[in-house]
């Protein structure tokens, strides 16, 4: 694996990229047998320290994520029989949270409606740091369950920035061709964008870099970016 690795780190040059070319490297960089993802790290000229300057949002990729995700969903009564008709793989509440607590984690993605916040509320220690807490802003705190799951299937994607400023995202599958790569990529980075909160001061885009799961980052030419999303 290092050599492989070393050997797909000399086909990227240490310069930055125009974002199709960073694309295009980063497929021919792929060097392992599985499907890897393609991964962007944003670094944003914010400090999330400051609640003003806490940036998240989610979009709905063009061209899905390339996988199928497995979606639970915390409702009971007719809501859980909405869930349950829209397509979630698993539905329920006290029971579902006890599941979770003893450790069950086979989901990628947690919807709940408002009435059982509370509930979920139980397993923050468990779902916040995987990024899997349901929050109003990203429609997964909501009544419209059948929305809210459509979405998901269709490739939605949350996005949170982490303490150190950066901002870590899927953007496809290396088998994806470079164009619905650029595509997901730039329907991220534009909502990023509209996300920039009003007291963040200075560069906001400070650096991107993409790469597969298992492969060298590319940099991006944020100042190219940028134009292309004002």
């Amino acid at each position: 694996m290092g050599k492989k690795f070393e050997a797909a780190k000399k086909r990227v040059e240490p310069r930055l990229h125009d974002l199709r070319e960073a694309l295009d490297l980063v497929k021919g960089a792929h060097f392992v047998k599985f499907d890897e993802s393609v991964d962007m790290a944003v670094r944003l000229g914010v400090d999330p320290k400051h609640s003003d300057q806490m940036v998240r949002g989610s979009v709905v990729l063009p061209h899905g994520v390339g996988k199928t995700v497995t979606i639970i969903v915390f409702a009971k009564g007719e809501k859980e029989r909405e869930a349950r008709d829209a397509g979630a793989d698993h539905v329920g509440a006290d029971d579902l949270a006890d599941r979770i607590a003893k450790g069950w984690m086979e989901f990628d993605r947690v919807v709940a409606t408002p009435d059982l916040m509370g509930v979920v509320g139980r397993l923050g220690k468990i779902l916040g740091p995987r990024g899997l807490m349901p929050n109003p802003k990203t429609g997964t705190v909501t009544f419209d369950l059948a929305r809210a799951i459509r979405e998901i299937r269709q490739g939605k994607v949350d996005y949170r920035v982490e303490k150190a400023g950066i901002v870590h995202v899927v953007v496809g599958k290396v088998s994806f061709d470079a164009a619905k790569l650029y595509d997901n990529t730039m329907a991220i980075l534009e909502s990023i964008m509209k996300a920039k909160p009003a007291s963040a001061k200075g560069t906001y885009l400070k650096t991107i870099t993409v790469s597969s799961t298992m492969g060298p980052g590319v940099k991006i030419d944020t100042a190219g970016v940028g134009k292309q999303v004002a």
